[in-house]
């Protein structure tokens, strides 16, 4: 084997074992990236986006509820992940991420699933609470403050959104188009509940 072939096999595999993808998909990433692992994750992120993109709108009628209980039963947590088939369902990759969501949503106490999710009252009122913090500045820079801030309200109480627990560089949303891409179907968490004992 030359020098050249064993140094891309090398680069193969370490893709594969930071993404988890397809010995063919990091093989294209990684030509297509001038065999630079970094530009190469970023490559197969955007084709894992485009792949969930497309499979957003398939039905999930398969999937299961998962559990997390903690500190020595004092907290637990019931989470609905959905996909397309039992087949997936059954599948390592899901399976680990549907136990990652129930221990994120038991760390990091989320109050929705998604943006969609959070009542118009809600945002109003947190609204409310930024504009006292921004008064007196000018006109044109208080919208964009208090988008920011909005946005940055939205990463605490909404699931997707937040940082993954295991690794914060990326989203519970990235890490979904992962597991999406991984898997070849659409995947929705539904619903979850949280209960910490005497709340």
């Amino acid at each position: 084997m030359s020098e050249k072939v064993a140094s891309e096999t090398e680069l193969v595999k370490t893709l594969r074992d930071k993404t988890g993808a397809g010995i063919l998909a990091c093989r294209k990433a990684l030509q297509e990236s001038s065999w630079d692992v970094e530009k190469a994750i970023d490559v197969l992120r955007k084709a894992g986006a485009d792949l969930a993109a497309k499979k957003s709108h398939r039905t999930t009628n398969a999937g299961k509820i998962e559990s997390y209980v903690h500190m020595g039963g004092t907290m637990g947590v019931l989470v609905e992940i959905n996909c397309e088939t039992d087949f997936v369902a059954k599948n390592e990759v899901f399976q680990q991420f549907a136990k990652d969501v129930a221990m994120q949503i038991a760390a990091a106490n989320p109050q929705f699933v998604k943006r969609d999710d959070v009542p118009q009252e809600v945002i109003d009122r947190e609204k409310e609470i930024y504009k006292e913090s921004v008064k007196g500045k000018p006109e044109n820079v208080v919208e964009k403050i208090l988008q920011g801030k909005i946005d940055k309200f939205y990463k605490g109480i909404c699931l997707i959104e937040q940082p993954f627990i295991r690794d914060d560089k990326k989203s519970i949303q990235e890490y979904l188009t992962e597991v999406i891409a991984k898997t070849g179907e659409n995947i929705t968490i539904k619903r979850f509940a949280r209960f910490l004992l005497g709340e």
